[in-house]
């Protein structure tokens, strides 16, 4: 298949694996604030939105360590082809539509590491990836993100209760919906200058294998504004599945919760922008809303939840690895090989739409207790016990 033909298939499909990001880490910015009614959910995703594609044009630094970091093309005698990208893009997306309908926000950014990775060791070895840097910017800020944002939420939320002793009867509550605003919409932002340039950084890799582009090169303005957009209208359409996990079942959060977690947030990921670390904004945000229940009451947080995440979180990257590899191995073998891993993705991203259309969530019931869940159950049955 000619070179060209298969770099738009890379573009196309990293744009809607840009679309996934958007509607799968909507809730991340997004989550708290609708639990508490501090936004409504139709305006919340619409700031989000906004604020994502000002973010993509703040910064390329996790854009470059994508593009000229993790998979080295050429510097070791490696061949990464727009093919195993294409591939490891299909790992990626499926990942996250897959963790998408059971509700887990799981890391879109491992989903993509692991699928690149995945195709690359196909079609290179070992040697296609540079270990050093994935260990740096990627496994070892995966690693601390969490608990920093954790810990600055945890001190801040009992900060705010102590200071606020009853924030009921001096009106604080209503203070701490509207700062909510500000900083769910600096998550936001911090979200599209992470995020969003992952998808860069894919694109002008491609076009860096394609010859179309010299290696120590950055994205385009067009890529760049394409990426933004892509993110921008996945965000508009809401991850409520996600969302109703974020903002509800790791912990009950309260107005001041809510602050705490999404400030610390926005500051770990904007740092973290700043310094060319790839982070996921799950794993952050997830991190700091624990931390938030923590910092209320211990036994507020619901660890069979977040038991759960956190298993998703260690198998996320090798399960998009798997699928990003299995379908690198296809795809190289003939344009039919292409082809069939192209037909399906599509197929596999339709069948779980259609399964999670057999039980909703939207931003009517996004509030709303899954009664379905385990954690949800023990929790109904403690209420009843209790009276």
């Amino acid at each position: 298949m000619d070179v060209l033909i298969t770099v738009v298939l890379v573009v196309v499909i990293a744009l809607v694996f840009d679309f996934t990001n958007g509607f799968h880490d909507t809730a991340n910015a997004m989550a708290t604030s609708v639990a508490t009614g501090a936004l409504k959910p139709r305006v919340a995703v619409a700031i989000s939105a906004v604020l994502n594609l000002v973010g993509a044009f703040l910064s390329t630094e996790v854009a470059k360590t994508i593009s000229g970091g993790i998979i080295q093309e050429g510097g070791s005698g490696v061949e990464i082809t727009p093919t195993l990208i294409f591939a490891g893009l299909v790992g990626a997306v499926l990942w996250n539509l897959t963790t998408w309908y059971l509700g887990l926000p799981s890391s879109s950014t491992h989903a993509l590491f692991g699928g690149l990775i995945g195709a690359a060791i196909i079609g290179g070895g070992l040697n296609a990836v540079n270990w050093g840097v994935l260990l740096t910017k990627v496994v070892i800020p995966a690693l601390l993100s969490p608990a920093v944002a954790g810990l600055v939420a945890l001190l801040a939320t009992y900060a705010a209760y102590r200071i606020t002793a009853n924030v009921r009867a001096h009106g604080a509550e209503a203070g701490f919906r509207h700062g909510q605003t500000v900083s769910a919409s600096l998550v936001s932002l911090a979200h599209g200058t992470n995020d969003a340039q992952k998808t860069m950084g894919v694109i002008t890799l491609t076009f860096i294998a394609a010859g179309y582009q010299s290696a120590d090169s950055g994205p385009e303005l067009w890529v760049i504004l394409s990426c933004g957009l892509a993110i921008a209208l996945g965000t508009y359409l809401g991850g409520w599945r996600i969302m109703r996990t974020v903002g509800k079942r790791i912990t009950d959060v309260k107005s001041p919760q809510g602050f705490a977690a999404e400030t610390s947030a926005a500051a770990t990921i904007l740092v973290s922008s700043h310094l060319g670390f790839a982070l996921s904004t799950t794993q952050v945000t997830s991190g700091a809303v624990v931390g938030s229940g923590l910092g209320k009451k211990l036994a507020s947080v619901h660890w069979g939840i977040v038991g759960r995440i956190a298993t998703a979180w260690v198998v996320t990257l090798p399960a998009a690895a798997l699928v990003g590899g299995l379908a690198a191995w296809v795809a190289s073998t003939s344009v039919i090989g292409l082809i069939v891993v192209a037909v399906v993705a599509l197929l596999g991203g339709l069948g779980l739409y259609a399964l999670a259309r057999r039980h909703p969530v939207t931003r009517e019931n996004v509030n709303d207790v899954d009664e379905q869940t385990p954690d949800a159950r023990a929790t109904a049955s403690a209420g009843t016990a209790a009276r």
